[in-house]
């Protein structure tokens, strides 16, 4: 599945820079379908709950892969910058890149963003945000995934120190064709036992962990591809076939929505829509991300000054996205569209200026080292 060339060591690939910043819009848009009628969580919302059948897929889609997607990149440059830098100063960078960052959301951004949740009209955020702040109303939001990665990033470096993870990896090439699909069959499993008692809504410390079996998976299996730089050779003739295996487990999710939709269960339990769910997953994320880095290795990817400048910006403009959200949902609120539309110019404008504000901040002297 791999092609033969193995590239020269860089530190960034402009293919794979590309997809970070597409899946970080995409994580823009997942969070605006939710205002409109996605499923999931999140600060405010315009229309109900699973009340939009398109944008209910597009989330449960999105969902399959895209950070887990995050977790496999993480991985991927972890080993390079362990050995660049030693246990000390990775962890110590991990803090700067990652802790400062979920600090900052915690105690500022979240309460801000659920200040302007239940403002009115705007004119009161100011207060609401300073009510809200000394009152504790704090919380990781969307960077429970840079508490995962320190999780991770600890016991990277433990491993290492102990030895149980070597320095060198021995994978020259990607796995067959079987030995993957008998992953993606463990790995659903996995996920189902995992579900019969932390089902996938519950949080342990503000994470998810029915989701976790994958994201662990993909953590690793980046880690394993870095030394020869595996994700950066895979032929999109190789990935078509699991595209095509991802095409067929979705057109199966409506199907089963409306055949056992009503016996409920798929967060967890011991069910077959459960054991459906924790199956279809890793299927879906598979051809989805196989799909992506064939592309992303096309040796036309090359990175130009605007394809820099969002590959720069694209952690801010994670960490800033969610009062952006809200701010533009509310705002387009009063506006006499149907809610399809609302979700696709929110989305597009949220995207623009949540990159346009990360790229201010990252101008601020100090910032740029975080962001």
């Amino acid at each position: 599945m791999a092609s033969t060339t193995e590239p020269t060591p860089t530190e960034r690939n402009a293919g794979i820079d590309l997809v970070r910043v597409l899946m970080t819009m995409l994580v823009i848009l997942h969070h605006t379908a939710i205002v409109y009628g996605g499923s999931g969580g999140w600060f405010w919302r315009q229309e109900p709950n699973a009340s939009n059948p398109l944008l209910v897929m597009f989330n449960a889609i999105n969902q399959s892969y895209f950070m887990g997607l995050f977790f496999l990149l993480a991985g991927y440059y972890t080993p390079a910058s362990f050995d660049r830098k030693g246990a000390g100063r990775y962890l110590a960078d991990r803090w700067i890149r990652l802790g400062l960052p979920l600090l900052v959301f915690f105690f500022l951004l979240f309460p801000l963003t659920v200040a302007i949740a239940e403002s009115a009209n705007g004119y009161d955020v100011g207060q609401r945000w300073l009510q809200r702040m000394v009152g504790g109303t704090y919380g990781p939001g969307p960077l429970w995934f840079a508490l995962a990665l320190l999780i991770f990033a600890h016991a990277y470096a433990l491993l290492r120190q102990t030895g149980a993870v070597p320095r060198a990896h021995q994978a020259k090439a990607l796995p067959k064709f079987w030995a993957i699909l008998l992953g993606v069959v463990a790995i659903g499993m996995v996920a189902f036992a995992v579900r019969l008692v932390i089902p996938v809504g519950r949080e342990v410390l503000w994470l998810q962990l029915g989701y976790f079996p994958s994201y662990i998976l993909l953590f690793s299996i980046g880690i394993a591809a870095a030394p020869h730089r595996l994700l950066e050779r895979i032929e999109m003739r190789a990935a078509i076939p699991w595209l095509a295996i991802a095409a067929l487990a979705i057109v199966t999710l409506p199907l089963m929505v409306l055949s056992r939709g009503a016996a409920g269960g798929f967060e967890g339990g011991w069910n077959w829509n459960a054991l459906y769910y924790a199956m279809w997953e890793p299927f879906v994320a598979t051809g989805a991300i196989l799909v992506l880095f064939a592309w992303a290795a096309t040796p036309a990817r090359r990175a130009g000054p605007m394809a820099r400048w969002f590959g720069a910006n694209a952690f801010g403009a994670f960490v800033v996205h969610p009062p952006v959200v809200v701010a533009l949902s509310k705002l387009a609120a009063t506006m006499p569209f149907a809610p399809m539309i609302k979700f696709v110019g929110v989305s597009a404008a949220a995207c623009l200026g949540a990159f346009v504000i990360a790229g201010a901040l990252r101008a601020i002297p100090g910032v740029r080292r975080v962001l």
